[in-house]
């Protein structure tokens, strides 16, 4: 477990396949996690087990919790790590908007950022955030995540095509 001041990163735990459901099937996301099909619970549970072994299968999920009521308020992945060159995507999710803006995603990235660089000895994390989604890159920003680059109308949503900014944040400066 990764403590932090108000929030703390556990593994993900079978209880918590309703929820991750409820998260993973809201339209509302699927922007932002290139969903375009509702999942399972037996595709919950399985991704549940493939993301504990980050090793084997390059992915990670922890869910974020806070400290004082235990209760789960979003998810945190790495995902694509590549051990061998020491490199990691990361995304979050806060589940519930009336969780946003009250500090969670920032605290338990930075958690994250530590875990990434202490235990996993990883050298890069990075992430690619739609431009029209900038809470999500001033989070990752404030972070210390720099921009470095931007793909051209990569994303087609609604009809409308969206730039991907890419970040990346060097663990071992």
């Amino acid at each position: 477990m990764l403590k932090g001041k108000t929030v703390f990163l556990r593994p993900v735990e079978p209880a918590d396949a309703t929820k991750l459901m409820v998260w993973e099937n809201n339209p509302a996301h699927w922007k932002v996690t290139d969903t375009e099909v509702p999942f399972s619970m037996h595709a919950i549970l399985q991704l549940i087990e493939q993301q504990q072994h980050i090793r084997s299968t390059g992915q990670l999920r922890l869910i974020i919790c806070l400290n004082e009521s235990k209760e789960a308020v979003g998810a945190i992945d790495l995902y694509d790590a590549d051990f061998r060159h020491g490199k990691a995507a990361v995304g979050i999710l806060i589940g519930d908007k009336a969780d946003r803006h009250k500090g969670y995603a920032s605290e338990s990235l930075e958690l994250m950022i530590e875990y990434a660089r202490v235990i996993l000895a990883l050298h890069n994390l990075y992430c690619s955030i739609q431009a029209d989604n900038m809470e999500s890159v001033k989070l990752f920003e404030k972070c210390g995540f720099e921009r470095t680059g931007v793909r051209k109308e990569w994303f087609l949503h609604k009809g409308e095509r969206i730039d991907e900014i890419s970040l990346q944040l060097c663990l071992k400066k």
